[in-house]
C-alpha cells in the first residue's frame, strides 16, 4: 500500500459518498481508510456499500463504539496503516474543507522534496480561509501564533488537520505517548515529530468551511489546544524524544 488517507468521521452521510470518490479519482491512486464512531446517521453503512462496488480492494472502514475523540481516532488510524505497510499517511476532513486535489501537492513534498511530514497550510501565505466567520478566523489565527511562540517551532499552521506522514516518521514518533484527543492532537503530533527532527514541508492550501453537515468545532476545544501547549511545553522538558 502505497498512499493512504484517513478521514475521522461521524454524521457525515451527506458528505461521505462524495469525498470518497473525488479521493479514488486521483492520480496517481490513493487508498482510503475511513474510522467511524458510531454515527447514528448510517455513515458507515454507506462505506460498506462502496466497498462492495467500484472502490472494493481500496477502501477500508473502522467502526469504533460511539464518540471517542479525534486524536484517538487517528492514532487508531496510523496503527492500521503501519500494520497495513501504507509509506504515505494523510490526515483529512470529510466535508470538504480539505481539497482532495491538494492531496497531490503533500504527497510531493514527502515523495519528492524530501519531506518527513507535509502540512496543508491555511496561514504559511497569509490567512486563505473561505466561509468562516471573522471571529473563527482571528480565533484559529492567533491560536497557530501562540503555539508557534509557546513551543518554539517554526510552523504557521500549528492547528492543520491537513497532513502527510512519511512511514519511517510515524514509526519513529511513540504513538503510546501522544495524550491529547481533541483539536490539541494536531498541535502535539506536529511539536512530537518536530522534537524526532522530522523536516516539515508546509504547504499553501486554500481552507472552505463545511457546506453540508455540522460543524465538530467549538470553544472548548480552543480552549483545551491553548492551555494544553503549556503542558506539552513542560512535559517536553523532561522527555527524550527518539530521533529520525
Amino acid at each position: 500500500m502505497e498512499r493512504l488517507v484517513i478521514i475521522p468521521t461521524y454524521n457525515e452521510k451527506e458528505n461521505i459518498e462524495a469525498i470518497i470518490t473525488a479521493v479514488m479519482g486521483l492520480k496517481p491512486e490513493f487508498e482510503v481508510l475511513i474510522i467511524d464512531d458510531g454515527s447514528p446517521d448510517g455513515t458507515a453503512a454507506i462505506v460498506k456499500n462502496l466497498m462492495a462496488g467500484a472502490f472494493k480492494g481500496r477502501l477500508h472502514l473502522v467502526e469504533r463504539a460511539g464518540k471517542l475523540g479525534l486524536g484517538t481516532a487517528y492514532i487508531a488510524g496510523f496503527q492500521w496503516a503501519l500494520e497495513h505497510q501504507a509509506e504515505y499517511i494523510f490526515e483529512m476532513d470529510a466535508d470538504f474543507s480539505h481539497n482532495p486535489q491538494d492531496l497531490l501537492k503533500l504527497y510531493d513534498a514527502c515523495a519528492n522534496q524530501g519531506g518527513d511530514l507535509a502540512i496543508g497550510s491555511r496561514y504559511i501565505t497569509g490567512v486563505n480561509v473561505v466561509n468562516w466567520p471573522m471571529g473563527r478566523v482571528l480565533m484559529s489565527y492567533f491560536a497557530s501564533k501562540y503555539v508557534r511562540t509557546v513551543l518554539g517551532v517554526a510552523i504557521r499552521d500549528t492547528t492543520a488537520g491537513f497532513v502527510c506522514y512519511k512511514r519511517h516518521l510515524l514509526e519513529t514518533i511513540e504513538l503510546d505517548k501522544i495524550r491529547f484527543k481533541g483539536y490539541a492532537f494536531q498541535i502535539e503530533m506536529k511539536f512530537t515529530a518536530y522534537k524526532c527532527g522530522a523536516k516539515i514541508i508546509e504547504v499553501p492550501i486554500i481552507f472552505v468551511n463545511r457546506v453540508l453537515g455540522t460543524s465538530k468545532m467549538s470553544g472548548g476545544i480552543f480552549s483545551e489546544a491553548l492551555l494544553g501547549v503549556i503542558r506539552l511545553k513542560i512535559s517536553s522538558w523532561f522527555r527524550k524524544y527518539p530521533k529520525l
